[in-house]
């Protein structure tokens, strides 16, 4: 079998499955691979409304072998080695393929290691992270038990995938002690590594209020570094404004952790990735810093975009478009601007739709609408849209798009 083809994607979440569609739709005679061990497809953007108890599991995975176009060639393997120089990657069956163009796309590692004891609790004893396929179920079993006590939520140092999720969550929970009747009776914290509540501080100023109006207490600069989970305790590192620490431990009747994440181990030890391990592009074209041919997207690259699938879908008629540039020895005319989207659900019927690009500026898709308010209409699209876009035409390789601008957010700036 020819092992060399026009186009090799490494990866076939979100990002591998939409850009392989994609280019199959614009260019039809091009040969194309995807490298991808796993069977199953996730739509990991219902993750927290599964933990919230009013999405149902089956409804967020289905089989990639129904995701791909019959022309492409399906690898199921695990990428080893990338060997730039000469335009060839190794998988782990020992067998290389030859590539004219690559896309990098395997996403990112959810390192549930570096928080000790982590993985011999989740799962039990009332620890959750709607960030584990296999755990997701357990966090609407837990908050659905919890009718007093302490209910503590996690955030890692940046950058994670989707930076809102751990406080999605938070706010699921808490609407549904208050309509139990029980929200006075759970103390509910947050616990984040970072500054504040939101990286963008147009969309902080509405969480802070969200926060207040449920009385979530929250810490920040405080890093969660071990659980015990037959004990219920949870250690912190807090960090105060001249860089020293302390260890702080707190116990609880439930906790939703977001461990920290990084670049996939096989990208960071590769000669694509930049010195923080993450792929290592031009944040505007996408187009590989050093190999002409390479291009990324997704979660892997080293960009300061919001690793969400909604930057996916602006992002794959970039990669597409400009490696067909590239082929037709033209200039890279697409241009990515950063933008990715945040569907912050703040109750269990309202959600913020967060909208920005890159250097935090607010760019919003509907001109008319405040962007920082609470909306039911936003809590359909995120529960009933935007799965049905996920599955029925970002990844299939259709271009549908509604243009972000910045103009439509400058009547909502003032403080």
């Amino acid at each position: 079998m020819d092992n060399h083809f026009n186009v090799v994607i490494v990866g076939a979440g979100a990002a591998g499955t939409a850009v392989a569609n994609d280019i199959t739709k614009q260019q039809p005679s091009l040969t194309v691979a995807i490298i991808e061990p796993s069977e199953l497809h996730y739509y990991q953007p219902a993750f927290t409304l599964i933990g919230g108890g009013v999405f149902k599991f089956k409804n967020a995975v289905k089989n990639q072998s129904g995701l791909l176009p019959a022309s492409v060639r399906w690898i199921k393997d695990y990428v080893t080695t990338f060997s730039p120089e000469k335009n060839s990657v190794t998988v782990k069956s020992n067998t290389s393929y030859a590539y004219d163009y690559l896309i990098v796309c395997p996403g990112l590692q959810v390192d549930y290691e570096k928080i000790k004891g982590l993985k011999e609790t989740l799962g039990q004893n009332n620890v959750c992270c709607n960030y584990s396929p296999e755990h997701v179920e357990y966090t609407w079993q837990t908050i659905q038990k919890i009718t007093s006590g302490n209910a503590l939520f996690t955030q890692p140092p940046m950058p994670i995938k989707c930076a809102g999720a751990p406080q999605k969550i938070m706010y699921l929970a808490a609407d549904h002690f208050k309509k139990n009747g029980n929200l006075d009776k759970v103390n509910v914290e947050f616990f984040n590594a970072g500054p504040g509540m939101f990286g963008v501080p147009f969309f902080a100023k509405a969480l802070e209020k969200v926060v207040a109006g449920y009385g979530i207490k929250t810490h920040f600069t405080t890093n969660l570094v071990e659980i015990d989970g037959p004990a219920k305790k949870a250690t912190f590192q807090i960090k105060d404004s001249s860089g020293n620490t302390e260890l702080a431990e707190r116990y609880f009747d439930m906790i939703h952790v977001t461990p920290p994440q990084s670049a996939p181990d096989f990208i960071k030890e590769c000669p694509l990735s930049n010195e923080t391990g993450w792929l290592d592009v031009n944040p505007e074209t996408l187009q590989h810093t050093k190999y002409s041919n390479v291009f990324g997207l997704g979660d892997v690259i080293g960009t300061t975009n919001a690793k969400t699938a909604a930057a996916v879908r602006k992002q794959v008629p970039v990669v597409v478009d400009n490696i067909l540039n590239l082929a037709g020895q033209n200039q890279l005319s697409a241009k990515y601007t950063g933008y990715g989207s945040c569907p912050l659900t703040t109750s269990l019927s309202t959600v913020i739709l967060a909208e920005f690009s890159y250097g935090g500026e607010v760019t919003p898709s509907f001109p008319l609408l405040n962007p920082r308010k609470n909306r039911y209409v936003w809590w359909l699209v995120k529960r009933y849209g935007l799965p049905w876009l996920y599955w029925r035409i970002m990844l299939k390789g259709k271009r549908v798009d509604l243009p972000s601008k910045a103009k439509y957010a400058d009547k909502f700036l003032a403080p």
